[in-house]
């Protein structure tokens, strides 16, 4: 048996918003896409303006002007007391009767499982991990960068492929290819020239996560540092997903890691590799896939599970994002 009712999921990143209306019977009626979300920057309110120029464009397509349920999977949620503060904004808005908040990192994980049961480790600009047990509970990191204890993601890389190259090109490091690619990728023929450049903004902050691209290829070519690095990644998330999985006493049971984000998603070998043989031994029943279905998908669906609706209405709503 059905119910009825509809959904609004959002799926609210740091640089673009996608906005989808969903019946119960897991039809998609409306969809809109948006700019960032980054309440930390612009203020909760500016953020949620923003969000709310989606969302409007979503319910006049679907011919709605509020629903039965908000799944929200936002940037920047990352502790619950900021959850709480961001559910209280969006309920305040009226678009639904009740309304769900969670960590964008949850959308990925909802988008890559057929059921609400796994652990998904996100790589993009940083890096995040959740886990989902049926019975409700969820595991998660604070996920705010080294202050909570993280390491990699591909600004990570590219702050760590810099401090290597750096110590390379003035004799204090290993000698290392990335003394050399790192520079040529901005056109620049030194490390002190592309450090200058930095320093005095003339490459804008914005442009440094294009060299964890350069940190992958000149690893694929062979250099043993830039090697070092990839395997260390390999062993951060590896790590985090075995921490999730047996602090939901998931270890013994065949489980979904979903690996998602920019960084995971483009599917280095040797961090591939790393990462499948690391959970091997650390959990062997571990299941690992990447991800590559849009994040709204899981918003769409945790909101299917929020309905209890039909397995069916989950599959027709899957089908719609995955044709």
């Amino acid at each position: 048996m059905g119910m009825t009712g509809t959904v609004l999921a959002v799926d609210a990143g740091n640089s673009k918003t996608d906005v989808a209306v969903v019946t119960a019977a897991g039809e998609v009626v409306g969809t809109a896409r948006g700019g960032g979300f980054r309440p930390p920057a612009v203020g909760v309110d500016t953020a949620v303006d923003t969000l709310e120029k989606a969302v409007r464009e979503a319910f006049a397509a679907a011919g709605v002007s509020s629903v039965t349920h908000v799944s929200a999977c936002l940037a920047n949620a990352d502790l619950p007391v900021e959850e709480e503060g961001l559910t209280a904004a969006l309920r305040a808005r009226g678009w639904g009767s009740s309304v769900d908040v969670r960590n964008d990192t949850f959308a990925i994980l909802r988008a890559g499982v057929a059921e609400p049961r796994g652990v998904a480790v996100v790589c993009g600009a940083g890096i995040n991990c959740v886990g989902m047990h049926p019975d409700g509970r969820t595991a998660r990191f604070p996920a705010l960068g080294r202050i909570s204890g993280d390491w990699g993601g591909g600004w990570g890389l590219a702050e760590e492929a810099l401090w290597h190259a750096a110590r390379a090109e003035d004799g204090r490091g290993p000698a290392t290819e990335l003394a050399s690619a790192l520079p040529a990728h901005f056109g620049l023929p030194s490390m002190l020239s592309l450090i200058e450049a930095l320093h005095l903004d003339r490459i804008p902050l914005a442009r440094r996560h294009e060299l964890s691209p350069v940190l992958f290829d000149t690893a694929a070519a062979g250099d043993e540092v830039a090697r070092g690095l990839v395997d260390r990644l390999a062993e951060e998330v590896a790590t985090m997903a075995t921490v999730a999985l047996r602090r939901l006493d998931l270890l013994e049971e065949e489980t979904p890691v979903v690996l998602g984000g920019s960084v995971l998603a483009a599917r280095h070998e040797q961090l591939d590799v790393g990462v499948r043989d690391l959970l091997a031994s650390t959990a062997p029943k571990a299941v690992p896939r990447v991800v590559t279905a849009r994040p709204v998908l899981g918003a769409v669906l945790l909101g299917l599970d929020h309905l209890r609706a039909d397995p069916e209405a989950a599959l027709r709503a899957r089908a719609h994002y995955e044709p």
